[in-house]
């Protein structure tokens, strides 16, 4: 077996207690103080979370915006400079390689893919790349990412930042200095509250954790792991690749329909998507709502008059709202909200309601 990769913050981690777990090949902190916990900080104070695993990734050249509308559903010829978007790369026949951000430079683009589908996504942005003046490189090993989250995040950013936080909107971002250290900072997030990503050089990595930390204490800000990570945005309704998305799985039946830009003149995966859409989807992603006391997880059998129609691909209990969340596929004539199925659960049928996603609206700006 391979030996896991660490994160430059990996002592950090150590010394505040984490618990670390496998993730995608890394050895990465699940809780520090405890999932709950955690949960709750980001949704009424701010979390810091290490998300470095995940990929950086740089593409550049005369031909990158035209390269990354030709690999993306979403319109990047759209996209301004210092804006983001949420976008998916899809296989000819429409399944989903995997879904990321896409960030817009004067001269450049920026692409955060999946921890676990860096390598493979680097591979199949290369193999079709030939056709095109462009360069792309992988810049995780000389960068970091983390995330602070939640309501009380500007206020903790803004002390250590140069730039002028209060006119940065959700999705934009801005290259500024944050405690005397060069960073690009996004006001992105994956837990649907307000908050910041803040790409920065791996050399700085503790430095910056640190001076974060010291800033947020006093107003509540905790460490994160990915516990806290998974159950937030499940609340927020926010896909999983591997659970609501993968290669098996379309975007317009996984509920990302809005990225798919069918009108742009050329994509790949364009002409499956373009049937799919024409001919109506078969099943459909849907947000579960337990209406008794049970865990929906995943790979739980969805049932209909005690026929097995689906089955569960996210699943929780989730800390904000205290009951049984979950998401699964089911057909397509069943996923109106207030539809009555159940979930099988350790033997038993329990009572479950299907309901618009997301679970619950945070503070995102």
């Amino acid at each position: 077996m391979a030996e896991l990769r660490k994160t430059a913050l990996y002592d950090r981690h150590l010394a505040l207690g984490a618990k670390l777990v496998p993730f995608s090949g890394w050895e990465m902190p699940v809780q520090y103080e405890g999932i709950l916990a955690e949960h709750h900080a980001v949704r009424t104070a701010a979390g810091l979370f290490d998300v470095s695993h995940m990929g950086r990734v740089e593409i550049s050249g005369p031909d990158a915006v035209a390269f990354a509308n030709h690999v993306t559903v979403n319109d990047v010829e759209r996209l301004k400079p210092y804006r983001s978007q949420y976008t998916l790369a899809c296989r000819t026949d429409g399944g989903v390689i995997d879904d990321f951000l896409v960030y817009r430079m004067p001269d450049r683009l920026l692409v955060v893919p999946n921890a676990g589908n860096r390598e493979k996504d680097l591979d199949w942005f290369r193999s079709h790349a030939v056709a095109y003046n462009v360069e792309i490189r992988d810049l995780s090993q000389e960068s970091m990412l983390i995330a602070l989250q939640g309501p009380r995040s500007e206020q903790i950013l803004d002390p250590l930042a140069e730039a002028e936080l209060d006119s940065l909107m959700f999705q934009g971002f801005v290259e500024t200095r944050v405690g005397g250290i060069d960073a690009r900072v996004f006001r992105t997030g994956y837990t649907g509250e307000d908050g910041f990503e803040i790409w920065y050089p791996a050399e700085h990595a503790a430095e910056l954790w640190d001076l974060l930390l010291e800033s947020g204490t006093s107003g509540g800000l905790k460490p994160c792991g990915l516990g806290a990570r998974d159950t937030l945005r499940l609340e927020a309704g926010l896909a999983l690749y591997g659970h609501e998305i993968d290669e098996s799985i379309n975007p317009i039946e996984a509920g990302l329909g809005w990225t798919v830009k069918l009108k742009k003149p050329d994509f790949i995966g364009r002409d499956a998507l373009l049937g799919v859409r024409r001919e109506g989807v078969k099943r459909k992603l849907v947000g579960l709502k337990l209406l008794e006391r049970g865990i929906p997880r995943q790979g739980y059998e969805i049932l209909h008059d005690q026929v097995p129609v689906g089955r569960v691909v996210s699943g929780a209990i989730s800390p904000t709202l205290g009951l049984g969340i979950g998401t699964g596929f089911v057909p397509a004539e069943l996923a109106e909200p207030g539809t009555d199925l159940a979930i099988g659960i350790r033997g038993r049928h329990i009572t479950a309601e299907v309901v618009k996603l997301p679970f619950y609206a945070g503070s995102r700006k």
